[in-house]
């Protein structure tokens, strides 16, 4: 979802600062400098941590997309973040990458974006992720000011809810498998074979040998996008659920 800008507001000046190592940070310089960094590799400027009586639950994500943890500081960015990882036009993520600055006229702000990524084709996204009944009056201004910056350096810029349910169901399943250990190769290719014609899920595993060590595999290439099945965000994995090549060849 993005966010949308007044016609008459003021562009704020706008500066960024990242952090270099585990304990060093850069003062704040011009946007404009920044603009090639890879900020996919950056480290977090500020720290994930748990607070007893705290409202929010922070965590490590292992990311399939870059073999590294990837921070979180609630179950919605969790959740989003597995989506993100389960996009194949994803290549590299970070989470609070960096620090806008800027003056809103009467203070000095700063805001950290949730994530940084990185696409396929070598373009960038900032990612803010909020429920649309939590932006209270300061959150818009700081996601309009970071859409702006963005723009300004030739990042795209998306503020996202709470995903659909279903798919994410699905999603969140599916990720159990994502760990390459789960690709066993001789098994992979019998189902790639089997599924040369469109099938339901539990007839091609059948099909391709043993249900316990032919699931797994059948997950991880649904995961890797290798095989997709009919319907990810209307319902539910299922026995029934078809599924067939992702390129959708037939052989």
């Amino acid at each position: 979802m993005s966010v949308e800008a007044e016609a008459d507001s003021v562009v704020p000046y706008v500066e960024l600062s990242y952090a270099e190592g585990v304990r060093g940070r850069r003062r704040p310089r011009p946007l404009l400098d920044c603009a090639t960094a890879r900020f996919e590799d950056a480290v977090p400027v500020r720290p994930f941590r748990w607070s007893r009586g705290g409202l929010h639950f922070p965590g490590w994500y292992w990311a399939a997309t870059t073999g590294q943890h990837v921070g979180f500081e609630s179950w919605l960015e969790r959740d989003r973040l597995m989506l993100m990882d389960f996009d194949p036009t994803m290549v590299g993520m970070a989470s609070q990458p960096f620090w806008l600055h800027w003056h809103d006229g009467s203070r000095e702000r700063r805001h950290a974006p949730d994530f940084f990524v990185r696409r396929v084709d070598g373009s960038a996204v900032v990612v803010d992720v909020r429920a649309d009944d939590w932006i209270a009056p300061r959150d818009s201004e700081a996601f309009e000011v970071t859409r702006r910056a963005c723009a300004e350096v030739g990042w795209g810029f998306e503020r996202v809810g709470v995903p659909e349910a279903v798919l994410l169901a699905n999603v969140r399943w599916l990720s159990r498998y994502r760990h390459p250990r789960c690709r066993q190769g001789p098994v992979a290719a019998r189902l790639i074979e089997v599924l040369s014609q469109p099938k339901p899920l539990m007839a091609s595993v059948d099909a391709a040998g043993d249900r316990l060590a032919t699931l797994p595999v059948l997950f991880h290439l649904l995961w890797r996008q290798e095989l997709s099945a009919d319907g990810m965000a209307v319902e539910l994995l299922g026995p029934r659920t078809v599924v067939r090549l992702a390129d959708g060849s037939v052989g």
